[in-house]
Order: C-alpha cells, then structure tokens, then sequence
C-alpha cells in the first residue's frame, strides 16, 4: 500500500518520515490510521534502502490527539460501530462476544506491536499533543523526542476505559512502576518538561528543530552500523526486557555471536577497522536475518 489517506510517507537519504496526517481532526487515530501505518511499517521492513524511521505528526498543534472521538459515546463501543466490521466480527450470533476472536482485538495493540517487530530504529519526533494512542503508540519506538510545547497524557481512566496499545507492558519498563501508574491513574496531562524528567523522552526541542535533530538522531544511529546488526540488536534489547533469567540473553547472544561471526559483515566490519577506511557492509536485512531471530516462530502482529 502507498496510497495513503491519513498519514504521508518520505523516504530521503535512508531515512523514512511518517507523519500523521488527519490535521484538521488534530491527527486523530482512526482504523485507516492503523491500517496504513501497518503497512507503511511492512514496507520499512522490505525496503533495504530505509535505515531508520521518524513518526511525527501534521501541523504544529498535535502529534495525536487520540482516538477520533467522532461516534461520541459510542466511540469505543466497538461491537455495536458500524464502521468497525473487524470487530463487529467477534460478536456471535446469540450476542456474546468472543473476546479470543482477531475481531476483538485492540486497534493500538496491533500498531504498537508492529512497531515492537520493526527491524529498523524507531524514532518519535512528537511535535505536539500527544494523548490516548497518541501517547501510547509511542512507547515501542526506540528514542522519542519531543518539541517544547508537546504535551502528554494517558488519559483512559478519564474516559472510563483502560490502558491500551500493549501500554500495561511498556510504559512500566520504560519510566518504572510508580511513574507509569501515577500517569495513568490521574489522567492528567502533561508538557514535555515533566516527560522528560519521568524518562518518556530523551530530549527537548524548539519547534523548528525538532525534525532535523530526529534526523541527524537516525544519522548518528546507523552511519557507521551493519543494518543486520542494528536489527538483531534492536529484538535482541526489546526481547530481553521480558526475559526471566540472564540466561536466555546468553542463549540468544552466543547464537547471534556465532551467526554474525561467520557473516560477511564481520569480515567487512574488522578489515575496514584495520585498513582505516568506512565500512561497506554487504549483508542485507530483507535477506540475512538468522534463521533463529526471535520473531521467526511468532505469530505475524498487525
């Protein structure tokens, strides 16, 4: 898919820029969204020329304002929403819902972990208010930055529903327990100041700034990095957070240890250590990935 409605894709110099693109509904989340973000993050993937990916938002007011409240009460009603027939899916015929059917799963979840499965470094470029799925979509990319007049809030409790998008498992690990529920017990919204002394953000920019510092970031990540590398590390790290014993890192790094010892890339990586020069590393992601990645035996999200 590259025809997109909701949001726009650019690829320069390596690097690709998603932006939310609803910015007369403040870059609302809907079930198009997540659909062509999905896709767009498909193509990350099978694109060897992409390196790295930047999400920011259209206009200078929101990066995601949060899920498109249009339907009003029923918004997050999704069994009795007409437009929503994935989900209508898991209702049965004597009414009761089938929780384990696809049809009843969460629309944020399914972005979130295909970010999570993305084998290029994620970026967050958030560039204005950032609430609901706005925030929480964030929270699998892999450094988020955040101009000064961005503004944050997990704000479910305050609309009667709970924590999505896989949150429950990020957000703690990210910024720790007490922070993740005082967050999302009170609602309340918060500027860029408090984000980033909370640990949601590594950085804070002007306005004008904010993309080309995501930019020379996205650089500065993958310049001088072997692409499969860069992708084993990142489900290497991601992986590992939920990991029960130091153990399975050991497994997992003796079996990438042994695979990338073997590969070209290594022999590119010393040999031009040794003779001075930049690196030309010949192994591609979309073709080299070892066989035991962690996602090999994993269900395909999103």
């Amino acid at each position: 898919m590259t025809d997109y409605q909701t949001i726009k894709v650019d690829i320069d110099d390596g690097i690709m820029t998603l932006t939310l693109h609803r910015p007369e509904k403040m870059n609302a989340f809907t079930s198009e969204m997540m659909q062509e973000m999905i896709a767009a993050f498909d193509r990350v993937d099978a694109d060897d020329s992409v390196r790295a990916v930047i999400v920011t938002g259209s206009g200078d007011k929101a990066f995601c304002a949060g899920a498109d409240l249009s339907a009003g009460g029923a918004t997050f009603d999704y069994a009795k929403r007409g437009d929503r027939d994935e989900n209508a899916s898991a209702v049965k015929s004597d009414g009761s819902v089938d929780l384990s059917h696809e049809g009843a799963r969460d629309g944020g979840g399914r972005v979130t972990l295909r970010i999570f499965n993305c084998k290029k470094p994620v970026i967050g470029a958030i560039n204005g208010a950032a609430v609901g799925i706005g925030v929480t979509m964030q929270l699998p990319m892999d450094i988020r930055i955040a101009s000064s007049t961005a503004r944050f809030g997990f704000v479910f409790a305050r609309r009667g529903i709970v924590p999505e998008a896989a949150s429950s498992w990020f957000l703690p690990r990210l910024v720790g327990i007490s922070q993740a529920l005082e967050w999302c017990y009170s609602g309340r919204v918060f500027g860029a100041e408090e984000a980033l002394k909370g640990g949601l953000i590594r950085s804070i920019h002007a306005p004008e700034d904010l993309l080309p510092a995501a930019r020379a970031l996205a650089k500065e990540l993958t310049a001088d990095s072997a692409p499969v590398s860069v992708a084993l590390t990142r489900q290497m790290m991601w992986r590992m957070l939920g990991a029960a014993h130091p153990m399975e890192a050991h497994k997992l790094d003796s079996r990438a240890i042994w695979a990338r010892g073997a590969a070209g890339d290594a022999k590119e990586g010393v040999t031009s250590f040794l003779e001075k020069r930049p690196a030309a590393y010949p192994d591609k992601v979309s073709e080299h990935m070892p066989h035991f990645s962690p996602w090999m035996d994993e269900p395909k999200y999103g």
